[in-house]
């Protein structure tokens, strides 16, 4: 009776997050930190010298943060080894939110310039 209570790895499927070893949470918390330490530097550095403008240095920013947040959802939230199908699903819904974020704030800006309230 005993012998039908026998695990095994292979059974459960346990070993489709064996690519996240140690060595690779370092790579990544490497890579974080990285970006990190470059946008410290253009935010002390860069802008107050005016090496870069504001403008450009707010796109830099959220092309940075959205790098940042790609390797925090893929790597510590497990997203990198699911399936293809689930990702697409997700990263397709995260565009449409951000999306309707972006379209509901110029719709606020047009009504707020061109319907003003007393």
């Amino acid at each position: 009776m005993s012998d039908q209570h026998i695990h095994t790895t292979e059974a459960h499927g346990h070993d489709e997050h064996a690519g996240l070893t140690k060595k690779k949470i370092w790579q990544v918390f490497g890579i974080l930190l990285l970006i990190t330490v470059i946008e410290f530097i253009i935010a002390l550095w860069v802008l107050p010298h005016e090496y870069m403008s504001h403008h450009v240095g707010n796109v830099v920013y959220i092309c940075l943060t959205i790098l940042k947040a790609f390797y925090i959802v893929a790597y510590f939230m497990h997203l990198k080894f699911e399936k293809l199908g689930l990702q697409l699903c997700l990263t397709v819904s995260f565009i449409f939110i951000a999306y309707f974020i972006v379209l509901m704030l110029i719709e606020g800006s047009y009504l707020h310039l061109h319907m003003p309230f007393q």
